[in-house]
């Protein structure tokens, strides 16, 4: 509410009484008094009105009423003024334009068209893809083992409930362990057909939240909930505010979420149900709102959920964004997110009984055949992608190029990377390529040519064209983050350890995937995702 100031009630008294001595002298009328006196009787009216639209929202919320569903307000919104770009199967009443961010466009997308087919024959799971996770965890499966998919291959000694379960039934043949011992892979040679193990599920219609939980840790479901903050699986003690879902991706070449659910309608709502019976609030799923993009019917059409749209260049699609612009992280909230394919997983898991991981694969980048491929998680790379490769000399990304993590030809897929990506390594320099960029490379700068290029897509390699450089303050950040942080700032407090201003400016709402446009296109080549990870395992100890 804005109050009326006292000098505003001052000046109304200064013109009437200046009014009445100018009558009282009989001069002639003056036509500005005239016109402050009347925007001063505006501004009252205003001010009241506007005291009546707050107190009328304020009761609103008091009784509990959905104000996203209806605008209690005596004034139309801008937003209903003027309706941004967005395609027609978007609503209004849920729909969210975002203008910041920066859309990178390379060679090299997944077609859907281009079925890959899957020759993978090992797999692994990998501790470190579970953050919260000691790095040593209690191995349940020995090598000589043979384990059914669902089978538990590790759980983690401070969490000993939550069991990391194998993604094909097969063979464990190594165990492999890096710096101070700490485990790294668990390796298993997979069955011709996958066998999966029997497990008993709840009807979810009358169990209770205790049965849902208790069958999600005993079978590996659980291990596919992801909690903010800090991004780690969850504790099983803990209700989430909140559970949330985004069903499309903008990050350079991210896969086709609608291609990754056809065929799984089914198992997709059943995840939902499943997700509902665990929150105290509510499941958003977060829809494509961007003009000439539409969400596949198992999403747009989803029931028990709250579904809003979201339009704008990356990160529009992550969900942290669609979290802030939604019901934002308060300090001792805490939230659950999941990826499409986990919802998928989690689905058949309650439809069958079965850890079935089966899901789709894109294959990005110019320096492999791009196309999807159906896996189950933890492919090896080699046995993959291999044939597929154009050339030997490549990085290859679990991932996408702002995010992904940097895996060997002889590596192993991500638990929950739904991207594989490869470039062509950038070991090479290129003369006075900073003072002429002869070859046209995705930046937000005017001062290239190639930023008037809005639809061409880049050729790019790995080179970062440049070295770091000192951490300077420029306010290009706020501009590819649509949130209402300083993300500048809340570095400068990261690495400076001040925990009250990390709190303050909004570490508790970021993940490591919305910082990377900021990154990206940082003048001081800093490592911000690495910092913000610094600062948020820091929070997470000291509280």
């Amino acid at each position: 509410m804005k109050p009326i100031h006292s000098s505003f009630k001052i000046t109304v008294a200064l013109l009437f009484s200046t009014q009445l001595s100018f009558a009282a002298a009989g001069s002639s009328p003056n036509y500005l008094l005239y016109s402050l006196f009347g925007v001063g009787i505006i501004a009252l009216i205003y001010a009241v009105l506007s005291l009546a639209d707050n107190m009328m929202q304020i009761e609103a919320k008091n009784l509990g009423v959905d104000t996203s569903e209806n605008d209690y307000s005596l004034f139309p919104s801008f937003s209903s003024l003027f309706r941004p770009s967005a395609g027609d199967h978007v609503d209004y009443k849920r729909f969210v334009s975002l203008n910041q961010g920066h859309d990178i466009k390379l060679v090299g997308g997944a077609d859907t068209e281009n079925t890959i087919v899957n020759t993978a024959k090992h797999y692994a799971i990998k501790p470190i893809n579970f953050r919260g996770m000691a790095p040593i965890p209690k191995i349940s499966s020995v090598v000589g083992d043979h384990v059914k998919a669902g089978d538990a291959l590790m759980f983690d000694k401070s969490n000993p409930e939550v069991i990391y379960a194998a993604p094909v039934s097969g063979e464990v043949i190594e165990i492999k362990r890096g710096a101070k011992r700490a485990i790294t892979e668990v390796i298993i040679k997979a069955d011709s057909e996958v066998t999966f193990k029997e497990n008993s599920v709840p009807n979810l219609e009358n169990a209770s939240r205790e049965d849902i939980v208790k069958f999600m840790l005993e079978t590996g479901g659980w291990a596919h909930l992801n909690q903010r903050p800090f991004d780690v699986v969850p504790s099983h003690e803990i209700v989430p505010k909140n559970i949330f879902v985004s069903t499309f991706a903008t990050a350079p070449n991210a896969p086709d979420l609608n291609a990754v659910v056809e065929g799984n309608d089914g198992a997709f709502q059943k995840g939902l149900d499943a997700l509902a019976k665990l929150t105290d609030g509510q499941v958003f799923i977060g829809l494509d709102g961007r003009r000439e993009h539409s969400s596949h019917v198992a999403f747009s059409g989803a029931t028990g959920v709250v579904s809003n749209y979201f339009a704008g260049k990356h990160p529009s699609g992550n969900v942290g964004i669609q979290i802030h612009h939604t019901a934002p992280i308060n300090t001792g909230d805490v939230v659950w997110t999941l990826k499409v394919q986990d919802v998928i997983i989690l689905g058949r898991l309650f439809m069958t009984g079965a850890y079935d991981t089966r899901t789709r694969i894109a294959l990005t980048g110019a320096e492999v055949n791009n196309g999807y491929v159906e896996t189950y998680l933890g492919a090896s790379v080699q046995e993959l992608i291999g044939a597929n490769l154009k050339s030997d000399h490549v990085r290859i990304i679990s991932g996408d190029v702002l995010t992904g993590d940097i895996i060997a030809v002889d590596g192993y897929l991500d638990q929950k990377t739904s991207q594989v990506t490869v470039l062509e390594e950038g070991d090479k320099h290129e003369l006075f390529g900073w003072l002429l960029p002869l070859k046209p490379r995705p930046s937000v700068s005017p001062t290239f040519p190639t930023y008037i290029m809005s639809n061409h897509k880049f050729d790019v390699d790995t080179n970062t064209h440049g070295e770091k450089r000192a951490f300077v303050q420029t306010g290009a950040y706020e501009k590819m983050l649509p949130m209402d942080i300083f993300p500048q700032h809340l570095m400068k407090a990261i690495l400076a350890n001040d925990f009250e201003n990390m709190e303050g400016l909004g570490i508790l709402e970021l993940s490591e995937e919305d910082l990377a446009l900021c990154e990206f296109i940082c003048p001081s080549k800093s490592p911000l995702q690495s910092i913000l990870r610094d600062g948020l395992d820091t929070m997470r100890d000291q509280m």
